[in-house]
């Protein structure tokens, strides 16, 4: 068995057009399939403290919108007890963002596919109200 393990890596970069989620599934699972990857599993990192990753349903749009409107009616912009500010009045809102959502996500692979639910996908969520080019790191371990 261990001399069938490998792993890879790659880091993709994805343009993002302000708050909101942009759907990443197509392109992980693109690159997934280049590395001619069997049964293993895929880790993804986002390498951002203003950005984040999530698995979310894909099926209806209004998943998407209704939790950009909840996460900023949970975490609003110019709270009183937020000192850092220098960024913008969104940068704060949108680290505890990320730090609610996280920035790793791991999906088992198999038959060369990522295990994804039927109605699930993998998003980038942009916490920043401006556009950013934000990087993440692909991990494939297995066969």
């Amino acid at each position: 068995m261990w001399d069938k393990m490998r792993q890879t890596q790659s880091t993709i970069s994805f343009h993002t057009q302000g708050v909101g989620l942009l759907e990443i599934t197509t392109k992980v699972a693109q690159w997934l399939q280049s590395q001619q990857a069997q049964m293993g599993q895929i880790t993804l990192f986002c390498r951002h403290t203003s950005a984040s990753l999530t698995i979310q349903e894909n099926a209806d749009p209004d998943v998407q919108r209704d939790l950009v409107a909840f996460f900023d009616r949970l975490v609003p912009e110019n709270l009183s007890c937020f000192q850092h500010t220098c960024e913008g009045a969104d940068d704060m809102p949108a680290h505890v963002k990320s730090a609610l959502t996280g920035v790793s996500l791991t999906v088992p692979v198999a038959a060369g596919r990522m295990l994804l639910g039927q109605w699930q996908g993998i998003y980038l969520c942009e916490h920043r109200r401006r556009p950013h080019r934000r990087e993440v790191v692909l991990h494939f371990i297995g066969e």
